[in-house]
């Protein structure tokens, strides 16, 4: 197994905590704590609650992760809302 070899989790983020982490439930009812990556944090892709996930973990460590893509749902998000045009003062 290589040093940088990761492995990838589909789950479901069932909870929002402080300083832009996530609790996130795997397919194999495994609960971990995960953060965004720093991709989607630069194009501003948000996650919220019952939002589905690809989650990338060490093979050290297997209780936390790093989110890496948020799979897009056909129905309308919520609580999210779109951000208002930005404005020159």
């Amino acid at each position: 197994m290589a040093k940088e070899e990761l492995i990838e989790f589909d789950g479901l983020i069932t909870e929002l905590l402080p300083e832009g982490r996530f609790r996130v439930r795997l397919d194999n009812d495994h609960e971990i704590l995960a953060y965004t990556a720093g991709k989607m944090k630069k194009n501003r892709i948000k996650s919220l609650v019952g939002d589905r996930v690809i989650v990338e973990m060490t093979p050290y460590d297997f209780t936390r992760g790093r989110i890496t893509y948020r799979h897009k749902t056909d129905g309308p998000r919520v609580g999210g809302g779109q951000r208002p045009p930005f404005r020159k003062r």
